[in-house]
């Protein structure tokens, strides 16, 4: 299972870096998004998959065999909300940037051209 949570990573991170690379905001976005993904993906397979036990243990005792790690959980919870948060933010700036600037290829948001006034 962890070979297959591994390789499913290394496609969200290829195919993030692929979209990133591509020069328009709302792509490079979206891989952004896909890389974290990827990294919350490694980091709940760093916490033991396991089936049918839950990671809770029993009061007076140190450890169950084979229990997953609550803590892994706990991190991509708080890295799923941090990055909605995020996402969120970043396609506000690029529907403002769109609307000032009239595009959304990075090659051609350069506002300091002659002719263009930024605010206006």
């Amino acid at each position: 299972m962890e070979i297959m949570i591994a390789l499913l990573a290394g496609f969200l991170v290829a195919a993030g870096a692929y979209l990133m690379m591509s020069g328009k905001t709302l792509p490079y976005l979206f891989g952004l998004t896909m890389i974290s993904n990827a990294a919350n993906l490694i980091i709940f397979a760093s916490g033991r998959l396991t089936f049918g036990k839950p990671p809770l243990i029993p009061e007076g005792a140190h450890s169950i065999e084979g229990a997953s790690n609550a803590l892994p959980q706990a991190l991509i919870l708080t890295a799923i909300v941090i990055g909605f948060g995020l996402l969120v933010f970043a396609l506000a700036l690029a529907y403002r940037s769109y609307y000032v600037l009239g595009t959304t290829k990075m090659d051609h948001m350069n506002a300091s051209e002659p002719g263009t006034e930024v605010g206006s």
